[in-house]
């Protein structure tokens, strides 16, 4: 994320008759502008929280710190050890450092997570480690190398790893860095910068090319999903609705949120051609062929887009299928539903100052969190059970 560097900050989808019948028998949700919401928190002290998420049925959390560590919040507590240390192997700082972790699908049984990070040289590493028998605690020896890529800059390296409903492991990749792309990964099939990936870590060793992927029959590099981004810092995939959300981070003047199907493969979403929904590269352009964003908002609303997640969880219904996100200069919390790919509801939030927004998390029973710069982690809640109890 360009702006975070440059603050010094440290970081920087047919349904069946069956479904059909099923919806008409359950009141649609309330509009979103009929709800109070709060943020409760859940931790603090923490340096640099980058990342929050946990293990499927799984009630803990564990939450990644940029300079190289994951701990384990159990019952509102977070555990004096940390779950695995890392910081040796990596570059902190800036936008570089440990930057996300994502749980095997089958964690349970096979005990395997991978992180993403920013190695001593300053190139991006992907990473697969196990759990040792103390279920709070990793192996720090189980480290395999899954992927790793050269970054020319030291800004702009995307981050998450993340697991699809598919299986697959997703990775942002940003364009390499510095300003405009000076290197044209955005648009060149031939580098896995400026992209999302998508890999199957089950089929082979270290990982195998999904065969959907559209190009592992040739035309560009087999691992890449999606091409065009500039900066995909936060990623996320509605398992009910089954759509990608990307939140791009801008270059001068536009930050965007797009969202696709998630069966749909080989899309360009136009850096460094575009910058949202505007010509960038040169004053005219042909912007048919992209991925147009679902939101935008330019520099006077704020400088660097967070993305969030689309609410699944139960503890308030009248909010599923709602897509949170935030600005890490202006500290909002905002959200949109999604309806035949239109942004709708769109609203902002009064939850009070949750100073940078760095990111946002989801555990195990789809309820939402926030991660300041502040050093805390804030869990959304329905406003009525927070208003004594949140504290600053």
């Amino acid at each position: 994320m360009r702006e975070l560097l440059i603050l010094g900050m440290a970081l920087s989808l047919s349904a069946c008759s069956e479904d059909e019948a099923l919806s008409q028998r359950q009141p649609s949700p309330p509009p979103v502008g009929d709800i109070a919401l709060a943020t409760e928190t859940v931790a603090t002290g923490l340096s640099s929280p980058l990342y929050l998420t946990a293990p499927a049925g799984d009630a803990r959390q564990f939450v990644v710190e940029q300079r190289g560590r994951i701990l384990v919040l159990e019952n509102g507590s977070l555990l004096p050890a940390p779950f695995l240390n890392i910081s040796g192997k990596i570059t902190s700082g800036g936008e570089r450092g440990l930057l996300s972790m994502a749980f095997h699908p089958r964690y349970a049984t096979n005990g395997f997570f991978y992180v993403n990070f920013t190695d001593l040289n300053g190139d991006t590493r992907v990473e697969r480690y196990r759990v040792s028998g103390n279920r709070n605690a990793a192996d720090p020896n189980s480290a395999k190398l899954i992927i790793t890529i050269a970054q020319p800059f030291a800004n702009h390296n995307g981050g998450l790893v993340m697991f699809g409903p598919d299986g697959m492991l997703y990775i942002g990749m940003g364009d390499g860095g510095s300003g405009g792309d000076p290197q044209g990964h955005g648009q060149n099939l031939q580098s896995l910068l400026g992209k999302i990936l998508r890999l199957n870590v089950d089929s082979a060793d270290p990982y195998g090319i999904p065969q959907d992927n559209p190009y592992a029959g040739g035309g560009g590099r087999p691992e890449i999903w999606a091409s065009g981004m500039r900066n995909p810092w936060r990623f996320s995939i509605d398992r009910v609705g089954n759509s990608l959300y990307v939140a791009d981070v801008g270059q001068n003047m536009w930050e965007e949120v797009s969202a696709v199907s998630t069966e749909t493969a080989g899309l360009n979403y136009g850096w460094n051609a575009a910058e949202g929904n505007h010509c960038f590269a040169s004053p005219t352009c042909n912007l048919s062929g992209f991925v147009r964003p679902v939101l935008e908002y330019g520099r006077n609303q704020g400088c660097s887009v967070t993305g969030g997640f689309v609410y699944r969880g139960n503890r308030m219904p009248a909010l599923a299928g709602t897509y949170f996100y935030s600005d890490y200069c202006s500290g909002w919390l905002r959200s949109f539903r999604l309806i035949n790919g239109v942004a709708t509801e769109q609203r902002e939030w009064a939850v009070g100052d949750l100073g940078n927004v760095l990111s946002f998390g989801e555990d195990s029973a789809g309820e939402l969190y926030v991660l300041s710069t502040d050093g805390r982690v804030y869990r959304l809640v329905p406003a009525s059970t927070t208003r004594s109890r949140r504290s600053r």
